[in-house]
């Protein structure tokens, strides 16, 4: 079933590399929440984010994203400004500060110079904003990543592992931060297990299939995400 009005809405939407399904033709509908979807290398996890991020095609089928089908370039051209995108191991050049790296991506956004001091403020990186990137610690250094891909108050966000590097005692915080980043965040990571209990819906691919958990959210506090 497919709300009236779901931020991402895929209709029998399948993905071909090589001659073989990475995913199966599949249909489903996701209206906001934190949606994590799981699956080992090569298992088409990261093909499957990049085609909802509009990176790739669907080899057959239709996406809408926001209201739009983003199948053709017209649709694209209508969401991109509304969509972020972090990809896993994000890369920035050598000598450039945290506040250097997200004034870029304002700019590149085409985002009022104000909003890289407000979301640096937001995400707890004032203090270090002066720091080089690679200086960092791997928690700031993904606040910084994180406020690069939302200076621009995106409605959809798109993050690929963002935790694998980070340590324990500081993911729960990084969570919560995540979870704030926009009306609807897809994230990935190579496990079901590392998303169970925080996202509020939980996909694994298995086989080129999309298979959603059923167990139910415990750790967070929050409204479900539709259908």
């Amino acid at each position: 079933m497919i709300a009236d009005f779901s931020t991402i809405v895929a209709r029998d939407m399948g993905i071909r590399r090589g001659g073989r399904w990475i995913l199966r033709p599949t249909t489903f509908g996701i209206t906001s929440g934190v949606i994590g979807l799981a699956g080992p290398p090569c298992s088409g996890r990261s093909a499957l984010l990049e085609t909802l991020a509009t990176l790739r095609r669907p080899s057959v089928g239709t996406l809408e994203l926001l209201g739009h089908d983003v199948t053709g370039p017209a649709g694209q051209r209508a969401v991109c400004a509304r969509l972020g995108l972090l990809p896993d191991r994000f890369g920035w050049a050598a000598g450039v500060t945290a506040r250097e790296y997200v004034s870029y991506a304002a700019y590149f956004k085409a985002t009022p110079k104000h909003a890289v001091d407000a979301i640096l403020q937001r995400f707890e990186l004032s203090d270090a904003a002066e720091l080089e990137m690679d200086m960092l610690p791997a928690d700031l250094r993904l606040r910084a990543g994180l406020a690069a891909t939302c200076v621009h108050r995106p409605d959809l966000v798109f993050l690929d592992e963002p935790l694998a590097s980070i340590a324990e005692p500081d993911r729960d915080e990084l969570i919560g931060l995540i979870r704030e980043l926009a009306p609807a965040v897809v994230v990935t990571a190579t496990d079901a297990a590392q998303l169970t209990g925080w996202c509020d819906r939980v996909f694994s691919i298995v086989r080129a299939r999309l298979i959603e958990s059923l167990e139910v959210p415990r750790s967070w506090s929050r409204v479900p995400a539709g259908v």
